[in-house]
């Protein structure tokens, strides 16, 4: 593999959709903690890039290659806990011979350490394999190869007990059932802490949407982040600054007390439900590595101070049929009847899905009137206060260019003319050859008569298991496609205009949870759904709602109602800040 080959690249090779790829960063600075930087250009972190293949198509020979090539010292075998956690084996490259056995096999682990509650003891032993296609290069560790791994049982089986399976068999389950395409992407809100530095250029709480430097301190860091992720992925769309802004945190806890907050959040492209969860579990393990890096915190703690935004984890959600997108009916250009019982399933399904989207007692903090968090169940167009959001979308624009219409396409009255008729005028205007060749050209098949529809459920929070709460999703709607009344029910439950200005449709509809309890009595009342088709191992649902009964909120105690404001606000603490680090 010589120079020239290994910086060779093109767009059919990544691991983007195609015409997707806008191509892979080309350097960042790294902090290693100590106060030195040292350059690293991004470009070294590209499989796809360095192996000029598509990562469905990386075999063991690939890896072993890269070994001699790279001088790769050490593998890393990545997998997700049932904490949510990414956890870790190291395995030293002590010969090409032992990694290739170990590439081909795998390596043996104590199961009932790492999946304690949901597996026996008596069987213990699994099999912890590398899936190729989510190999990357460490970002973190100079030579080593990592992989996002998977675990088999003894006969060679997928372990019931490891949530990435759970979602597996949710995503194959999926297409068998509805013979469709389930695609997610995921919103990652997360707050970056950090030491006050400057009085100049002050930020403003609640009011940091969109942001930039010089009033919003830490965008080189988030840019750090960004270009690592879409090195590894190739599958994110923006970053950018959140509403949340926080001076001075108030806690008990010294690793967080006094220190500012900035809220971010890193976008991804839809891809396929399963690919989605490791890349979003992947993507929280980069952030807080890349935020150490640098001396600084990240949380993704569903409240970290009350009266200040939350932190949501909104997943939005496609139905692709033949590689194309079914949201918008092509004739009537309204949501199709696919995409409309795609959210009564989400609806009906609403709020026992907060048992693997909102997991501790603050998740119910965040889930609060006029605070862009749903807490009633309905859903509505381009609405940030219903649970299921349908965002904007091309609509009759769908194979324009709106960067033509903008610039060059219309005269330059464009923008003084009506709305309608500034529209009608641009999508009749033919007689500019340019415009007819660039419409037919190959080059925008990317957009033409292809949907950029999505729905969006805005209940999650950073406290889900991503794989649980994603393999939740992929079930509640597989039941909502096969309901016969789901058109009746999606019309019941549509809503326009903002629900908390309107008391009597706000109390018409059904409510969240209030807290954890409410949650895992709900799930105990939907196991079954969950456990359809063996999708969900009962010991794993029980292991959710045991989880849940022990997140106790002592702020709905009686002794919290007659404490002292110091007290109660020291307990207020503690539910807020000790998940700090989920």
């Amino acid at each position: 593999m010589g120079q020239k080959e290994r910086h060779s690249h093109s767009k059919s090779n990544c691991n983007c959709d195609k015409n997707q790829c806008g191509g892979h960063n080309n350097g960042s600075s790294f902090h290693n903690g100590g106060g030195h930087h040292r350059e690293s250009n991004l470009n070294e972190l590209s499989l796809p890039l360095i192996l000029d293949k598509n990562p469905r198509d990386f075999t063991r020979e690939d890896f072993l290659h890269l070994i001699e090539y790279l001088d790769i010292k050490q593998l890393n075998f990545h997998y997700n806990g049932l904490d949510g956690q990414l956890k870790e084996l190291k395995i030293p490259v002590n010969s090409l011979e032992y990694a290739d056995l170990v590439l081909a096999q795998g390596e043996r682990i104590d199961g009932s350490s790492i999946f304690k509650g949901v597996i026996d003891t008596s069987k213990s032993d699994l099999y912890i394999v590398p899936i190729y296609r989510f190999a990357f290069l460490s970002p973190f560790e100079k030579n080593t190869l990592s992989f996002m791994c998977t675990f088999l049982d003894r006969d060679g089986g997928l372990t019931e007990a490891s949530p990435d399976n759970v979602l597996l068999k949710a995503h194959q389950d999926f297409k068998k059932q509805t013979k469709l395409e389930l695609n997610a992407l995921g919103e990652l809100e997360f707050y970056l802490l950090y030491d006050k530095e400057t009085n100049r250029f002050p930020n403003t709480p609640q009011n940091a949407y969109h942001q930039t430097t010089p009033f919003s301190k830490k965008g080189h860091i988030i840019n750090h982040m960004m270009k690592i992720i879409s090195s590894l992925t190739c599958a994110v769309k923006y970053s950018h600054a959140e509403v949340g802004f926080i001076p001075e945190v108030n806690s008990i806890y010294p690793e967080i007390n006094g220190k500012v907050a900035e809220q971010f959040e890193i976008e991804f492209l839809p891809r396929p439900i399963y690919d989605m969860g490791v890349y979003l579990n992947l993507s929280k393990w980069i952030i807080k590595n890349v935020a150490y890096l640098y001396g600084a915190n990240v949380t993704f703690t569903p409240k970290l101070q009350e009266g200040m935004a939350g932190t949501g984890l909104h997943i939005h959600l496609e139905l692709k049929k033949d590689g194309k997108n079914i949201m918008v009916d092509p004739k009537t250009k309204v949501l199709s009847k696919e995409a409309r019982h795609m959210i009564v399933g989400l609806c009906s399904k609403a709020k026992s899905l907060t048992a693997f989207g909102n997991t501790v007692a603050s998740s119910y903090m965040r889930l609060v009137p006029h605070q862009e968090a749903p807490t009633r169940i309905c859903w509505s167009e381009q609405n940030r206060s219903a649970l299921i959001r349908v965002p904007l979308g091309w609509g009759d624009l769908l194979s324009a260019n709106l960067a033509d219409l903008v610039n060059n396409s219309v005269d330059k009255n464009f923008q003084n003319k009506p709305k309608k008729e500034a529209k009608k005028e641009a999508k009749n205007k033919k007689t500019d050859k340019k415009i007819k060749e660039q419409k037919n050209s190959d080059e925008n098949d990317n957009f033409k008569n292809n949907s950029r529809q999505t729905i969006e459920i805005r209940s999650p929070d950073g406290s889900a298991n991503i794989n649980l709460l994603l393999a939740g999703i992929s079930v509640a709607i597989r039941e909502g496609m096969s309901d016969p009344y789901a058109e009746d029910t999606a019309n019941k439950l549509h809503v326009v205009g903002n629900i908390f200005n309107n008391e009597e449709l706000k109390n018409s509809l059904d409510t969240l949870p209030v807290n954890c309890l409410e949650s895992a009595n709900v799930l105990k009342d939907d196991r079954a759904i969950y456990e359809k088709h063996g999708i969900f191992p009962t010991k794993m649902i029980d292991y959710t709602i045991n989880k849940l009964r022990q997140e106790i909120d002592p702020t709905e105690d009686q002794k919290y109602k007659h404490s002292s404001k110091e007290e109660q606000l020291e307990i207020f603490s503690k539910v807020l800040h000790k998940d700090f680090h989920k």
